[in-house]
């Protein structure tokens, strides 16, 4: 099995994953919940939900001056989303509804105020960014001794071209989930991209660790060569660690509960996208840089 000489088969592969996600991106943006913009959410359940139970809802909270962002139906469920409003306003709508609907009940209230939001957002936007520069920094020192023709550099920028195909691809789709589910980013959205990119970080990190001892023990062989078999002898141990962690995944998917699905999703999206990220990205990327530097110094010559 020859990964590396297909490296432009996988590499287009990645492309075909993340160009929807990116196109979404800046098509419908993210769905961000009101951790992130601010409002309130409720929750109201009832015998059956329709779409005229949905119109008086809206109705209802339009005749007390609050204007709703959307309204989800969800089986027997409707998740309502507003500007931010008083537990008194919430209590005078609820009380309307129930003259209409006797047995709706609101199973939950929630208010996040605009500034809130805002240094949500803010924290959310730093964490990732400082986990990237931590992870660089990491890796660039890790590295800094392995031996020619690859460079700590490259390591670290092939690490990086890795994090970022999976955090492109995780975004992107739920901002294609968002769209068409209704699916929105919270903070535990921000949790399993943090951990999607501790994850991914660390099957890349097998891997160049194999690529740096081989290329201490071998000699005469060429630098595709080492970085193929390093790849292969560090591909059962990547799978394994894979597909072991997501079946705990797909279990918690199925009996967890609504709160936590998405994230499980999310998860589950990243260990896989993390994984072939490693080995058919990261290491590959080393061999390409390298061909690139060669035709560059023989034209020089």
């Amino acid at each position: 099995m020859n990964i590396v000489k297909h490296r432009k088969i996988y590499y287009l592969i990645s492309l075909i994953l993340i160009v929807p996600g990116i196109i979404s991106l800046f098509v419908w943006g993210l769905n961000l919940s009101i951790e992130f913009t601010g409002g309130s959410r409720m929750t109201y359940t009832l015998e059956s939900v329709d779409e005229k139970v949905s119109q008086t809802i809206e109705s209802a909270y339009s005749s007390h001056g609050v204007e709703t962002a959307s309204l989800q139906l969800s089986g027997n469920e409707v998740i309502v989303r507003s500007e931010p409003i008083l537990k008194k306003e919430d209590a005078k709508i609820l009380s309307d509804l129930k003259k209409t609907y006797p047995t709706i009940k609101q199973e939950s209230f929630e208010t996040i105020g605009p500034t809130i939001g805002e240094e949500i957002t803010r924290k959310a936007f730093y964490s990732v960014i400082v986990a990237s520069l931590l992870i660089v920094l990491y890796i660039t020192i890790s590295f800094r001794k392995v031996p020619k023709p690859a460079t700590s550099l490259r390591f670290g920028i092939g690490a990086v071209s890795a994090l970022l195909h999976d955090v492109l691809l995780l975004v992107g789709l739920f901002s294609i989930f968002g769209h068409f589910f209704n699916v929105e980013i919270d903070s535990l959205f921000i949790t399993a991209l943090l951990t999607v990119m501790g994850f991914s970080v660390h099957d890349t990190i097998v891997v160049y660790d194999r690529i740096r001892e081989n290329l201490l023990r071998t000699s005469g062989m060429t630098f595709d060569k080492v970085v193929n078999d390093s790849i292969l002898q560090t591909f059962t141990r990547s799978l394994n660690t894979s597909v072991t962690a997501m079946l705990v995944l797909l279990t918690l998917l199925l009996f967890g509960g609504e709160n936590v699905r998405w994230f499980v999703v999310a998860l589950l999206i990243g260990i896989a996208s993390g994984t072939y990220s490693s080995i058919f990205n990261a290491a590959p990327l080393l061999v390409t840089w390298h061909h690139f530097s060669q035709k560059k110094k023989n034209l020089r010559v």
